[in-house]
């Protein structure tokens, strides 16, 4: 930042020589910094009073705040029930790049110098910025991804490392995804409750520190090795991925920190500034929007520098391409506690000449008052878009019970389709279909295949009598609970699987895929599985671990990718407007199952659930494309009367979800030509010009 900037440089500057410590507190009365000895971090080896300015800032200089240096603060203030001051506790500077442990479980910071200046070079690793429109998520977790992976070696598995093996990253490249997005890889801890319980916290939706990477993801000889090695093993993981052409996006929780509630942990924040760090009332008592024990106040000029100088950190000397900020409303929520969509902090990221040109993706809500705010995240950002998942969900399982109990969906197809076309009821025309980022499953909740398998949650393993996790599924067991042998009730749940992963992957919008959907992984019902370190949340390699179906639903799941790739009529940039050419949007038609174009009624007839979706590509910068997806939602056969429109001559099937594998020949269709197709299924086809 620039240096008239009055928060400018926090946190310490070490060398060769000694270092510079900078940092803010508001109502701090002393800070002291102090640095230990690197073989007894109990043992202070210096001690330096800093000195405070005008706007809060304490600095100080060190002879011995060498790199490599571990060091603490001990901050002194007033009394008051808004403050939690006690100079006897050391303290972690809360832009410390490295970390490392005391033995009375305090935690001291590590002085890194810049990336480059201890040797890392990047190579020819350049970011492979993917257009939003190309762009398909991967969610993953370090440690589950490569856990189980034999053909990663034996120390690497569950690492950065192992997450950037050549047998990793063959296997996304080959998947066909773009962008791997990480749960989050801040240092993190276990809550005090789990560590009761003799549990952990796998997620890691529990920051420590905001600029160093988790050290438990590195492998053992880099963390035997220090703080360093494991922020080189991170970038090194970055540097490999982008290498093999893949995007590394984080998911940041800058929302809550790990000192939860005011019984909760002082590690940090709480004794450096509490009344200034977080959220409270006039009692003095935390204003928990996040359901965490602390919610950060982001109406303050320090804590919205320290979000933004974590993105630059890790955006700029770590590489990383963009960010999935949990909880987001929090993080745009005034000094009134209100979200507003101009809120400084998130107009600073849009506009900040290295953050603005990540990925920025926000989760929309959060357990406040107004908290859920999907749809109105200002342009830039893509959003989680829940009402597409639950929606997605309701129309393959929920109507599909209904209409098995009572003969009726109790819906049309209306909703479903302008959410299969990018959601306009939700994002502005500004924003355009690519605001939606699409998912039916992420790391909380059901699995896919479970979705198909449980009508309830089965959380029993977490401790918490099954109470915890949602019982909002949209889920539909088919008729049969859990596991079955019954060959019906298995066929009718894959083929749910793969109208809901079709759905997601021809969808106009951003798709995001779950790690191990595209086999089938199952959860065994737990829709929370956050304090499971162990084969429940682990990606199982071995074929025996798999389901039987996997390669049929890997198969489906790669086809589904490179048609999406292939053809740009499904993935419009913007929203297409009646009777324009809109460049970079698809021009949409819906027809009903016999040919004819859908009306009002047609729209919203809780028996309509067939359409045909005609989308014609206006690119700028590839070759126009017109493409023909056909829903049929009712388990009965239907007979289709193939569109007819104006230019196309013919139909090339490319993908239908009736089929267990994908098939390898396509076929020929005529407009007009009348097909049969078997439900609940979806076709895709490519349209051409006639002859």
């Amino acid at each position: 930042m620039p240096p008239h900037d009055p928060l400018h440089d926090l946190g310490v500057r070490a060398g060769a020589h000694g270092g510079v410590a900078r940092v803010w507190s508001e109502h701090a009365t002393s800070v002291e910094l102090v640095v230990f000895d690197a073989d007894d971090l109990d043992w202070a080896i210096a001690r330096t009073p800093l000195v405070r300015d005008e706007h809060g800032v304490w600095q100080g200089e060190s002879a011995d705040l060498r790199s490599g240096a571990h060091y603490g603060l001990r901050v002194d203030g007033p009394p008051g029930v808004e403050h939690a001051f006690n100079p006897v506790h050391t303290l972690l500077d809360p832009y410390a790049r490295g970390l490392a442990r005391a033995h009375d479980g305090s935690w001291r910071g590590v002085a890194l110098e810049p990336l480059t200046a201890t040797g890392f070079e990047w190579g020819d690793s350049v970011r492979p910025r993917v257009p939003l429109d190309r762009t398909v998520i991967y969610e993953t977790h370090v440690r589950g991804f490569s856990k189980l992976n034999t053909a990663v070696p034996e120390p690497l598995r569950g690492t950065y490392a192992g997450l950037a093996h050549d047998a990793s990253l063959d296997y996304l490249v080959n998947l066909g995804v773009t962008t791997v997005e990480l749960l989050p890889v801040h240092a993190f801890v276990s809550e005090a409750r789990l560590v009761r319980q003799g549990r952990l916290n796998y997620w890691g939706y529990n920051t420590l520190a905001f600029f160093a990477a988790h050290a438990p993801y590195a492998s053992a000889s880099a963390r035997a090795a220090g703080a360093d090695a494991v922020r080189r093993e991170f970038a090194g993981m970055v540097r490999l991925l982008h290498e093999a052409g893949l995007e590394v996006v984080l998911d940041v929780v800058y929302n809550h920190t790990a000192e939860e509630g005011r019984e909760g942990p002082t590690s940090s924040f709480r004794g450096l500034d509490n009344a200034s760090y977080y959220r409270h009332d006039a009692h003095g008592r935390y204003v928990d929007t996040t359901g965490c024990g602390n919610t950060l106040d982001f109406s303050g000029a320090a804590p919205q520098r320290l979000v933004l100088d974590s993105m630059r950190y890790f955006a700029e000397e770590l590489q990383v391409d963009g960010f999935r900020l949990d909880l987001a409303a929090t993080l745009g929520r005034d000094e009134h506690a209100a979200f507003t969509p101009d809120h400084p902090l998130l107009r600073a990221m849009l506009e900040d000449p290295v953050i603005g040109e990540t990925k920025l993706i926000a989760e929309p809500w959060d357990v406040g008052p107004g908290g859920w705010q999907t749809g109105n995240f200002p342009h830039g950002f893509a959003e989680w878009n829940d009402r597409y998942r639950d929606r997605m969900r309701d129309f393959w399982l929920g109507d599909l019970r209904r209409e098995r109990e009572s003969g009726s969906a109790g819906s049309g197809i209306g909703r479903f389709a302008t959410r299969l076309a990018g959601s306009s009821n939700t994002f502005s025309g500004e924003r355009g279909p690519l605001a939606s980022l699409n998912f039916v499953t992420a790391h909380d909740g059901f699995t896919l295949a479970d979705l198909t398998a449980y009508d309830t949650k089965h959380n029993q393993g977490n401790g918490e009598g099954n109470r915890d996790g949602t019982d909002s599924n949209n889920s539909y067991n088919h008729g049969v609970e859990g596991d079955t042998s019954d060959p019906a009730v298995r066929a009718a749940r894959r083929r749910s699987i793969r109208n809901l992963l079709g759905t997601l992957l021809l969808s106009a919008g951003v798709p995001m895929i779950t790690a191990g959907d595209e086999f089938g992984r199952s959860q065994r019902g737990n829709n929370n599985a956050y304090c499971h370190d162990s084969e429940l949340n682990w990606l199982a390699w071995d074929p025996a671990g798999r389901p039987r179906s996997a390669p049929e639903l890997l198969a489906t799941t790669g086809r589904l990718l490179r048609l999406r790739a292939e053809n740009p009529a499904l993935r419009p940039i913007r929203y297409d407007r009646a009777h324009e050419d809109v460049p970079n949007s698809s021009q949409m038609d819906w027809f009903t199952a016999d040919g004819t174009t859908m009306d009002i009624e047609d729209w919203n007839s809780p028996e309509q659930r067939t359409l045909q979706y005609l989308a014609a590509s206006t690119p700028v910068a590839e070759a126009r494309n017109t493409i023909l997806l056909v829903v049929h939602a009712h388990e009965s056969d239907v007979e289709v009367v193939l569109a007819a429109h104006d230019g196309v001559g013919g139909y090339t099937l490319l993908w239908d979800s009736a089929d267990e594998s994908p098939a390898d020949a396509a076929t020929e269709h005529a407009p007009g030509e009348h097909i049969t197709m078997t439900g609940p299924s979806m076709r895709l086809y490519r349209a051409h010009a006639g002859a």
